[in-house]
């Protein structure tokens, strides 16, 4: 059977997620020169779970146990978040946080990171039993263009679905980004090279080969 738009949109990003998290992984990640790396891990990591949050949950709801399925999968956003935001503070020297050991905690968020995948290969699968091929692909642009402009730090202690979870994505993003502008933090620029022309989901729809993404400036 044929993967739909949306399980290849979702493979893609979790390779990416943890192909930026690879270089994070090493203790010289926390050198001020190479910051950016986890810099970078962080904000894609946070951008994509909040774009889930509010386009994919949605979805979720409305599956056979789709209640308990978005509190599972709500519960597992706030403890990878709340990991992120220990990965951020530990990286940045942050008193509460130095005394947490670099490989125990990775291997904590590298856990939370594959029941992630799981959940989201398993809901999107579910998802696209119940729509059209039509509305998969419309689902799937929605995700990317979510991840555009979602907050690019964790913030576990927010709403996370419903209203209320999509109003204080839009309240953070504003909020993230003069803090990142502020504080020189490296974050991805753009999340794909053009959201509507040559979107991923352009290269999921006609088989062609995604290009490397510039590197931040």
């Amino acid at each position: 059977m044929t993967a739909s738009t949306l399980e290849l949109a979702l493979t893609y990003e979790h390779a990416k997620i943890r192909e930026l998290a690879e270089p994070a992984h090493h203790l010289d990640a926390a050198h001020p020169e190479q910051r950016h790396q986890t810099d970078r891990f962080y904000a894609i990591a946070a951008q994509h779970l909040a774009a889930a949050e509010d386009v994919l949950l949605p979805h979720v709801r409305r599956l056979p146990d789709g209640a308990g399925m978005v509190t599972r999968y709500v519960g597992n956003a706030k403890e990878l978040e709340r990991s992120l935001r220990f990965l951020k503070g530990r990286q940045y020297g942050d008193s509460r946080f130095v005394d947490l050991q670099h490989d125990d905690l990775w291997q904590h968020i590298d856990r939370l990171l594959g029941q992630h995948e799981q959940m989201e290969a398993t809901y999107s699968r579910q998802i696209c039993e119940q729509l059209d091929g039509a509305d998969v692909n419309t689902l799937t642009e929605d995700l990317l263009e979510a991840e555009e402009v979602a907050p690019t730090r964790a913030h576990p202690s927010s709403p996370h679905t419903g209203m209320a979870g999509r109003i204080a994505h839009r309240m953070w993003r504003m909020a993230d980004t003069a803090w990142d502008s502020a504080e020189g933090r490296v974050v991805p620029i753009k999340y794909h090279a053009h959201p509507k022309r040559d979107s991923a989901l352009s290269h999921y729809l006609y088989g062609t080969a995604i290009p490397q993404e510039d590197e931040p400036h």
